[in-house]
């Protein structure tokens, strides 16, 4: 096994949704990031209940032992308006303000999507995704080499989350996505639910881009649930509704070659426990506690061991 430094931390979506908004509606933030220190993480990312302003976030989190790992970034470089000077200039702006916050909070890596086309754009949602042609593939890939180059001022990496219901989501999108982007510039947010409810192989998704993967979710998948939504065609909101994704050992991926394959590789850096799943049903702090024994068994045993702060 390498030598290699790997955190493991936890989002708090596992708590409060952040795709479906009902689910842990009900928590605080305080609630949240009490139940985290006590299960012994100290790297979170961002979610909706957590204050937003450095400072404010700063006050609830150094109390607790935590800090900031990444953030999402919603952008919008594919749309056809982006072709527009200013309305890019206007998105990387927002980027450059966003990668200077979480860089203020320590983060090392900006987790980014593009929600042009995908069902998760609020002002323009659509029931399915509205694929990229070659003009909007151009704009993304120029818009997202101007905010790798923001992430690199700022010393962060820019990872690229693929993602149910986006324009990036199936192999052949990751692929063209890698294939098109500068990898000193474009870096892989690797996320094993995500993989495996787009019908990718999870392991083959890490080995064939271990290269260029800058941060992990690790998130399992029930396969019932997936298999049954899958020939009903749901949406993806429906799916995380029906509970297709769960917290690792709770589902049907195989977690101890992808940890092993992730030792074996170059990797250095953090791997979050992800589960939306909704924590009515599924109580977060006893699901996430178990993942993490989960893990750390099954780490040891193939002879890692993961850091926490």
């Amino acid at each position: 096994m390498g030598t290699r430094k790997l955190w493991l931390g936890v989002h708090p979506i596992n708590w409060i949704g952040e795709d479906v908004l009902e689910h842990g509606d009900w928590y605080t933030a305080e609630q949240v990031l009490d139940e985290i220190q006590s299960l012994g993480f100290h790297g979170i990312e961002v979610v909706r209940k957590l204050p937003r302003d450095v400072a404010g976030l700063q006050s609830v989190l150094r109390p607790r032992g935590l800090h900031v790992v990444s953030q999402w970034k919603s952008v919008y470089f594919s749309r056809a308006d982006c072709a527009d000077k200013d309305a890019r200039r206007s998105e990387l702006e927002a980027y450059k303000r966003h990668a200077d916050r979480l860089s203020q909070l320590g983060s090392k890596v900006v987790s980014t999507a593009e929600l042009g086309g995908s069902v998760l754009d609020a002002s323009q949602p659509g029931a399915t995704v509205t694929p990229l042609d070659d003009d909007g593939w151009a704009r993304l890939i120029e818009g997202l080499h101007a905010a790798g180059e923001i992430c690199q001022s700022f010393g962060m990496k820019l990872v690229y989350h693929h993602h149910a219901g986006t324009v990036v989501e199936r192999m052949e999108e990751i692929d063209r996505l890698m294939e098109s982007t500068d990898p000193n510039l474009v870096y892989l947010l690797y996320d094993t639910g995500h993989a495996y409810n787009a019908g990718i192989n999870p392991l083959d998704l890490f080995q064939k881009y271990a290269h260029r993967v800058g941060y992990i979710h690790l998130k399992d998948v029930r396969e019932e649930v997936y298999r049954a939504e899958r020939t009903k065609g749901s949406p993806f909101k429906e799916r995380i509704r029906r509970g297709v994704f769960t917290t690792p050992g709770h589902g049907c991926i195989d977690f101890r070659p992808i940890l092993e394959s992730i030792c074996q590789s170059g990797f250095t850096g953090w791997l979050m426990i992800e589960g939306e799943q909704d924590p009515a049903l599924y109580n977060p702090y006893e699901f996430v506690g178990h993942s993490k024994r989960y893990l750390e068994a099954l780490i040891q045993s193939i002879g890692g061991e993961f850091l926490y702060d």
